[in-house]
């Protein structure tokens, strides 16, 4: 079963290119441009992972991870476009589990996602097909 992720970020642009580029990599995606129905769909579905953005309205990114992680353990990736360390530190706080600064190279945010699908103890269908993440064979000894 495909790692089932939800973003949220009011930029439809984001959410837009996020889809096509993960679910390119196997990942089932959905997708909102609203942080109160993002809410709203963390809360009436299981996801395996959450991207999310800091600055939206109605609930910024700090709001959200605090509510999440009153209900649920499920990883969560900042990917914003602040890149102030007092801010990072904030949100991590918060209940973010990590924290990437906008534009973010493809293979780094399939590699953070993937990190973190393993580490929370569930195996992702596209990370055992992902060339990124296969085991690479140690060299031999000499």
């Amino acid at each position: 079963m495909p790692t089932k992720i939800i973003v949220i970020d009011d930029d439809t642009a984001v959410t837009d290119l996020l889809s096509v580029l993960l679910e390119s990599h196997g990942f089932d995606v959905h997708v909102t441009n609203s942080s109160t129905e993002g809410m709203n769909m963390i809360r009436q579905s299981d996801y395996d992972l959450v991207i999310l953005d800091l600055m939206m309205p109605d609930m910024d990114g700090w709001e959200i991870c605090k509510e999440v992680r009153s209900f649920s353990q499920v990883p969560i990736i900042v990917l914003s476009a602040l890149n102030d360390p007092s801010m990072v530190a904030s949100v991590l706080d918060a209940g973010a589990d990590d924290y990437l600064t906008k534009p973010t190279p493809s293979r780094i945010l399939v590699a953070h996602i993937n990190r973190l699908i393993r580490r929370n103890g569930t195996s992702s269908e596209s990370d055992a097909n992902n060339p990124l993440t296969k085991p690479v064979n140690p060299l031999p000894a000499t």
